[in-house]
């Protein structure tokens, strides 16, 4: 009887297993779509999608004679609806699951993506860390046209672009979605969203034409960061403003300083690491920010006669480093206060850890607290190595 028992259940296991795959989707049946634009017509979205051609980015089986991506555009009330509007074009299923970029036109930024937000952030297939940007000066449909000749799918060029100009120049910032909704969410702070750029002839950036130059007529660049009220664009910052945002989020993993030489000339230096502390206070019923930045770098190169061999000369190196650095700051802080009236650095986060008693009481008057509110910047860098050459090579040559 107990061997019977234990037959049947054996029987019942397996049974269960085997129906586990019920659902499953054959790869066949799917069109893999790599990035999402989403921009406004009218009163209706127009919704982009860039679908792989998975033929032409298998190397050897690749005709060349046409895209490595498609690009399929449908309209609706939402999202939701243009994406199952789109299947009366494609002869697949969209599958979302890896997508890479989803990109806002600048029009549907700045008249606001809250609503948009919610059906990416409930769809099950759409994952948390896709990155977040907005079409600067354009709508997100021309974007994902422009055909790369490096990267043959414009989602992985944006993406990668990205990526690794946040490694390595400072003045752009990823956001992934999570992040997104976060921030839009929090009272005490509000949002960015890096931007991208077509650069050149739009027409012909959408051609197999763009793709046959060695300097394309059209090429996507990753521009500056855009700063939000609530779920609304209102701005960008500059260059050197998006610097000193990821200096006081501590987002800094590289970037090059140019200072001022002692000896005449100028002096690169390049920041390798970095930290931040971004600390709030409330002194007899007013907030304050305190913000202590640290660095260290090298010398990267020398455009001067100073002998960066002397300790009282990197010292001064040091201290211009932490001048250009403090600056930074101090500018793309009095943006935000003055012009943007935005919190994009989380400053009333910072004071409702500290103290969420008092946070509660300035609240609901936070935009115009934020406007005046005190913000003390601590910078230190301090300079490591020299590189292999001691001597500046113009000092070295004879005339």
């Amino acid at each position: 009887m107990k061997r019977r028992i234990a037959i049947i259940l054996i029987f019942i296991s397996m049974a269960s297993l085997l129906t586990g795959c019920w659902s499953k989707r054959e790869l066949n049946e799917l069109s893999i779509a790599t990035a999402i634009g989403i921009d406004k017509s009218g009163d209706k979205y127009t919704v982009s999608v860039q679908l792989m051609n998975p033929s032409e980015i298998a190397g050897q089986k690749s005709s060349g004679q046409r895209a490595a991506s498609v690009v399929y555009k449908a309209e609706g009330k939402s999202i939701f609806e243009a994406l199952r509007r789109m299947t009366l074009s494609t002869s697949r299923r969209i599958y979302v699951s890896h997508v890479r970029v989803i990109i806002f036109g600048e029009q549907v930024s700045r008249e606001g993506i809250k609503d948009l937000l919610d059906f990416l952030s409930r769809d099950h297939e759409m994952r948390s860390n896709v990155y977040m940007l907005t079409a600067k000066n354009s709508r997100a449909e021309d974007v994902l046209s422009i055909l790369s000749v490096v990267e043959k799918i414009a989602a992985n060029k944006i993406y990668l672009s990205l990526r690794s100009s946040e490694q390595s120049w400072a003045a752009t910032s990823v956001v992934k979605l999570d992040e997104l909704i976060d921030s839009i969410s929090s009272k005490g702070r509000d949002a960015v969203m890096n931007g991208v750029l077509v650069k050149g002839n739009l027409e012909i950036g959408s051609t197999n034409e763009n793709i046959k130059n060695s300097q394309p007529p059209a090429i996507l660049a990753i521009d500056n960061i855009g700063v939000f009220k609530k779920d609304k664009l209102i701005g960008w910052l500059s260059e050197k403003e998006g610097i000193g945002y990821n200096q006081i989020m501590g987002k800094i993993k590289s970037t090059v300083v140019t200072v001022n030489s002692p000896e005449g000339g100028n002096v690169g230096i390049e920041i390798k690491n970095s930290k931040s502390s971004v600390k709030g206070k409330v002194e007899n019923g007013k907030p304050k920010i305190y913000i202590d930045f640290k660095a260290s770098g090298n010398v990267g190169d020398v455009q001067s006669t100073v002998d960066v061999t002397k300790a009282e000369n990197i010292r001064k190196l040091e201290a211009e480093t932490e001048k250009n650095m403090e600056k930074n700051m101090k500018e793309v802080i009095e943006r935000a206060q003055k012009e943007f009236q935005s919190d994009i650095f989380g400053f009333g986060e910072a004071i409702r850890r500290s103290n969420p008693k008092e946070w509660k009481k300035i609240e609901k008057n936070w935009n115009n607290g934020f406007k005046d509110l005190p913000v003390d910047i601590n910078t230190t860098v301090t300079i490591k190595q020299i590189g292999t050459t001691t001597k500046p090579i113009p000092g070295e040559i004879k005339e």
